[in-house]
């Protein structure tokens, strides 16, 4: 059996063509289809059409958040449900193309492989400045990180049993999926494919939470933030002694104290600028460990196809 984990938000038009789709496909390889749709606080019609779903197809499950949660929490609450040998995450919009999945499957049946991701050849159809700090993200956690996150890769992907309960171990807060996916290791093999637009509705994705996506990406697998500030600091104190060496030479050849005070509020914003800036950093690692320490659940049940299970 496979397991397809289908996070939503707000998807009302979307889901009836993705569930149709992959009920196309489901009869081009021979396994069974359990589906897992995250309803992660929907406000339109997306939890009746779950039900609806659920209550006609005993291979569909659901589970509702009690409100927005984030995909990261909706991934991680499939996962933790599947119940498949083989387990896929999928989004709703069909900007994963459904089609690749029998040569997933053929990819991981015959060769010693854990997972096939997906990846896109090209960002076409995507906003130019979209493209370019994705492109620029890609480049700087690779560089900064220990654990490689491929340019373009997207969620779907199909993984063994044994990849997804090494995932599940994870058990932090704060998630980044895309690194989590690397992080635990396992075999990996990508297929690439043109970039889609969606089947229907709207993204939820603006640029901003994406920005904020790759913050939290970098803060997650990298401490180089932390050796950034404090080089910055060791650098504005070596800057700062020599600005004070020359003042104070200068002072004494020409015996003009008023001329040095633009040196000297020059030099204090320079040295609590680069303060701020490193208390910054240092204080987007500790807003990080606070959250962790909180020990709050990553997601809360609302509902689900199976009143027992709550």
């Amino acid at each position: 059996m496979i397991t397809l984990i289908v996070p939503c938000f707000n998807e009302e038009e979307a889901i009836p063509i993705y569930f149709e789709e992959m009920e196309k496909v489901k009869k081009e390889v021979n396994h069974d289809f359990e589906y897992i749709f995250i309803n992660d606080g929907s406000k339109d019609r997306t939890l009746d059409i779950l039900r609806k779903l659920a209550a006609q197809y005993n291979f569909v499950r659901y589970i509702s958040f009690s409100r927005n949660f984030g995909k990261e929490a909706a991934l991680y609450a499939g996962l933790q449900a599947s119940q498949g040998e083989l387990v896929t995450v999928m989004d709703v919009d069909l900007q994963d193309p459904p089609e690749l999945l029998p040569q997933m499957i053929d990819m991981i049946e015959t060769s010693d492989i854990d997972c096939v991701g997906t990846r896109r050849a090209d960002r076409k159809g995507e906003p130019p400045i979209r493209s370019f700090f994705a492109k620029r993200f890609y480049q700087l956690i690779n560089h900064i990180s220990d654990t490689e996150m491929v340019d373009g890769a997207r969620d779907y992907r199909l993984m063994t049993r044994q990849m997804v309960d090494s995932i599940l171990e994870l058990t932090e807060y704060n998630r980044f999926s895309k690194g989590l996916f690397s992080w635990v290791g396992f075999k990996t093999e990508y297929l690439s494919f043109e970039n889609r637009e969606r089947s229907a509705g709207e993204t939820s994705w603006s640029f901003w939470k994406l920005f904020n996506y790759s913050i939290d990406g970098i803060i997650n697998f990298s401490d180089a933030p932390l050796n950034i500030s404090s080089f910055i600091g060791a650098f504005s104190c070596v800057a700062s002694g020599i600005a004070m060496i020359f003042i104070i030479i200068r002072a004494l050849i020409f015996g003009d104290p008023t001329a040095g005070w633009p040196s000297l509020v020059t030099i204090i914003l320079f040295i609590g600028g680069t303060q701020l800036l490193a208390l910054g950093i240092i204080g987007k690692y500790i807003g990080k460990i606070f959250l962790e320490t909180k020990k709050r659940p990553i997601y809360i049940v609302k509902e689900t196809e199976n009143k027992e299970l709550l």
